[in-house]
């Protein structure tokens, strides 16, 4: 099989991808990669080998040796780009969120439909193993028809990856509910079957906005922005980005349509790192201990007057032979990308899914900012939906 001639635009922290899809001789290989920064250029040349740097995003996708193309760029140029990619014919890959809001979103599927261009959405999560089990779970019905879904996101490393740079900014992202809730609000989807019609929220940011130690305008993100052990408590950061107008907590409720209530919290000062999905169904209920290798999703589905630990079945989630990251779903999503490139058909993730879960971070945002007020979520035009659930033919 001949490889796939994949080019990169932005090597930041997603750049992890296009090492990732980076087989010679196994399916794919990255020829190029644009970024504007010097220093994320040589990072590419250092761990791509004989890779092909850029400064220029139109080098890439205008380049002949292209096949498709990896869009890992900052979450505002999503759309931009995507739609030059899609118009010259390349596949595209476009790293979650798709971008910060709905009309954005809408106007990539449309160009995706309008060139007949494959779109897809790095929506990774759908392929960690421990969402795959509660699906699963689910699909066998063991907590019978889902009626609720709560789920908590603890952020333990806020404040060193989205209060550092340009994610702190609310016209680079709309704001964290968005960015770094597009992954759960997605997932949430999936597990319910449905997606969000009217949401409520509220948000605040209680920790970081009161930093005083911020970086000059202007001035690079210190080499030692995160460490593993990192600073803690929160209040001891240091370099924090020079703008912070996003919250750095929030909670939102949503209103499925399939009937399906729901509810989302994020927080970024937590001293933990983890995401804690709960779905309560009417034949009993699933929640999750840890979500990589080795941790526990429990299943209660028989009465009891008060808390037991032990549940009714616990499933432990499998460790994964080449964990090249999020539990080995970044190499999974990879691996669909590329057959989809090649063959076309459905897949795990949706353009239409990660609409939604823009469109519902976005009405929870301006709910938020509003005091509470319940937003709709717009509807998305009918047959763009058709076209992408037949898979994009």
């Amino acid at each position: 099989m001949t490889d796939l001639r994949l080019g990169a635009l932005g090597f930041g922290l997603r750049g992890s991808l296009a090492r990732t899809a980076h087989r010679p001789g196994h399916g794919s290989r990255v020829t190029v990669v644009a970024d504007p920064d010097p220093a994320r250029r040589d990072d590419a040349t250092a761990r791509i080998p004989g890779v092909h740097t850029v400064d220029d995003h139109r080098k890439v996708i205008d380049a002949p040796d292209v096949d498709a193309v990896l869009l890992l760029t900052p979450d505002h140029t999503h759309a931009d780009l995507a739609c030059a990619a899609l118009r010259a014919g390349k596949p595209v890959f476009v790293e979650k969120p798709l971008d910060i809001t709905v009309e954005c979103c809408d106007r990539i599927l449309r160009t995706a439909r309008e060139t007949g261009t494959r779109l897809y959405v790095g929506h990774n999560m759908r392929h960690m193993p421990v969402v795959r089990m509660m699906r699963d779970i689910i699909a066998r019905g063991e907590i019978g028809t889902v009626k609720t879904v709560w789920v908590r996101h603890f952020v333990g490393y806020g404040g060193d990856w989205y209060f550092k740079d340009w994610h702190a900014e609310r016209r680079y992202t709309t704001g964290l509910l968005l960015q770094k809730g597009a992954h759960d609000i997605d997932v949430l989807h999936w597990l319910a079957g449905g997606y969000t019609r009217r949401v409520q929220a509220f948000g605040d940011l209680m920790v970081y906005g009161d930093n005083p130690h911020r970086r000059a305008p202007g001035e690079p993100k210190a080499d030692d922005w995160y460490t593993e052990d990192g600073r803690w408590p929160p209040h001891t950061q240091r370099a924090l980005n020079p703008v912070i107008d996003v919250e750095d907590v929030s909670l939102a409720n949503m209103c499925l349509d399939n009937g399906v209530l729901a509810a989302y919290q994020q927080c970024h000062f937590t001293p933990d790192y983890w995401r804690n999905y709960t779905v309560i169904g009417d034949a009993g209920r699933l929640e999750n201990f840890g979500d990589g290798p080795g941790a526990v999703v429990k299943v209660w589905n028989s009465r009891r007057s008060l808390h037991r630990e032990q549940a009714d079945a616990a499933h432990v989630v499998p460790e994964v032979a080449d964990d090249a990251g999020h539990g080995g779903a970044d190499a999974l999503i990879i691996d669909e990308f590329l057959r989809f490139v090649r063959r076309g058909g459905r897949t795990d993730t949706s353009p239409v899914a990660a609409r939604m879960a823009v469109a519902a971070g976005c009405g929870a945002t301006e709910s938020l900012r509003a005091g509470g007020v319940v937003r709709d979520i717009p509807d998305l035009d009918p047959e763009l939906v058709a076209y992408f659930e037949r898979g994009q033919a």
